[in-house]
This record gives structure tokens, C-alpha cells and sequence, in this order.
């Protein structure tokens, strides 16, 4: 009976393991990335945080595994070291959350290149640099789930913040060009444009810009990072895996 029940913990400890997933979230530090973490840290899961200048503080993460990781990911050469590694350690990646990101409200006319390399480098660069070296395992594995974080500026565009929207619509774009190139390796690969989120990103408006925003959102609110949450919680769940290739605006009805 005792050899019995040790071959049966065996067995559950085999597919308990095969059922964890390891999660790879850039931009943990930020307001959705956080609560992201937050989120899907109740499932048991390995979560993987990279932070760049503001280490998250995940003291309060229960019944998962959770490591950080510091890394520039506009740096090709610190991402491969960094993925590299994790593999090493944990043998698989199964989801890419990439959340890392920056914006930058001006008007066209004080743009600088030095302003359009901080967006795109901080924006598209890293979520292209991150996603080359995952897919490359996720590949060899024939499975896995990419995410990327958007924004619904990149569909409709906003004023003021031109160079963050063109940064947004990039990632809509390079999200349907994935999940062309990655579907036959069976792996999904879609984007979350959220609409306003009540986050320190956005502490720069004023309450009547806010509240205008909040007249023409037909939900009469601005979301908070738990509604995007969510979202990200339900696509990277079996119930959504077969689908791909979508850009899925979670903004209240503002762009209706």
C-alpha cells in the first residue's frame, strides 16, 4: 500500500507539474503589469517579473513561484542572456506577457529623435527584441502564448501623444504578422489595447480631460489594471486557444 500511494504522489507530481506554467511578464513594475502578476500569481504558476529602474515589490505573492529578473530590454544582448538563463532553469516558456513600455505627451512640434528613439526603443524595440529570443523556444517546443500589451491609441490614434500611438499601432500590426508566422507552430499571439487605466501613466491629466473621456465612454468610467487583468487571465487560459491573430480593445466602449 505505502509503495502504492508513493507511485500515485509520483504520478500527480508529474502532471501537476506539466499543468504549471512558466510566465514571462516584462514591465512588471508598471500599474497592468503588476496587477497582471498579481493576478495570475494565484494560480500556481512560475511568474517571471523583469523590471527595468523600479523593482516590484512581490512580498505579498502567494502559491506561486515568483523570480526578478533586471534587465534593459532594448538590449538585444542582455534579453538573450536573460532568456537563456530562465530556460536553463525552468526547461520551457510557456507565456510572454509584454508589458513593458513608456508614453510621452507633446505636441508634434517639440518632438526630438532623441524623443522618437525613447518611445520606439522602450515601445516596439523591446517587445520585437523579447519576442524574437521566447519564440525561438516556444518554436522548438511547438506550443506556447504570446501577449502583448497595446493601447487603443494605436487604433484610433491620440492627440498629443502621436509618437506613443504610432508605437501602439506598430505592435497591432506586428501581433497579426505573428500569428501568421507562429500559428503552425502552434502558438497564439495576440494583443490587449486597453483604453484610459486608472495607473500612475496617465497622473498627468487633468480631471477634465479625464472626465471628458468618461462622458464619451458609453460604460461612464475609465478601467482600472484589474479589468485588463482579466482579460489576460482568460487569454492565456485553455478556453482561448483558438484564438489568435486578435486585437482586442478593453476600453469601456470609447472607440465604438
Amino acid at each position: 500500500k505505502i509503495k502504492t500511494l508513493k507511485k500515485c504522489c509520483f504520478i500527480f507530481f508529474i502532471c501537476y507539474n506539466k499543468n504549471m506554467k512558466t510566465i514571462i511578464i516584462t514591465g512588471a513594475s508598471g500599474g497592468i503589469g503588476f496587477e497582471i502578476a498579481k493576478t495570475l500569481a494565484k494560480e500556481k504558476n512560475n511568474l517571471i517579473l523583469i523590471y527595468n529602474s523600479h523593482k516590484p515589490d512581490v512580498k505579498t505573492f502567494k502559491n506561486c513561484n515568483v523570480k526578478l529578473f533586471q534587465c534593459n530590454l532594448t538590449k538585444e544582448r542582455e534579453i538573450k542572456l536573460l532568456i537563456e538563463q530562465i530556460i536553463k532553469e525552468y526547461k520551457k516558456i510557456d507565456v510572454l506577457i509584454n508589458c513593458a513600455g513608456i508614453s510621452k505627451f507633446q505636441q508634434i512640434q517639440d518632438t526630438t529623435e532623441s524623443d522618437y528613439f525613447d518611445i520606439f526603443d522602450n515601445n516596439l524595440k523591446s517587445t520585437i527584441l523579447t519576442t524574437a529570443a521566447v519564440s525561438k523556444h516556444m518554436i522548438s517546443e511547438q506550443k506556447g502564448n504570446i501577449l502583448n500589451i497595446s493601447s487603443m491609441w494605436g487604433v484610433v490614434g491620440a492627440s498629443m501623444e502621436s509618437l506613443y500611438s504610432a508605437s501602439k499601432a506598430a505592435i497591432n500590426n506586428l501581433t497579426l504578422s505573428l500569428a501568421k508566422e507562429l500559428g503552425p507552430s502552434h502558438i497564439n499571439v495576440n494583443a490587449i489595447c486597453p483604453g484610459l487605466i486608472d495607473t500612475k501613466m496617465n497622473k498627468n491629466l487633468t480631471k477634465e480631460a479625464i472626465q471628458t473621456i468618461v462622458d464619451n465612454t458609453p460604460l461612464s468610467r475609465i478601467g482600472t489594471p484589474k479589468d485588463v487583468a482579466n482579460l489576460v487571465e482568460f487569454l492565456i487560459s485553455e478556453k482561448a486557444n483558438f484564438i489568435t491573430g486578435q486585437i482586442i480593445t478593453i476600453d469601456g466602449g470609447f472607440t465604438l
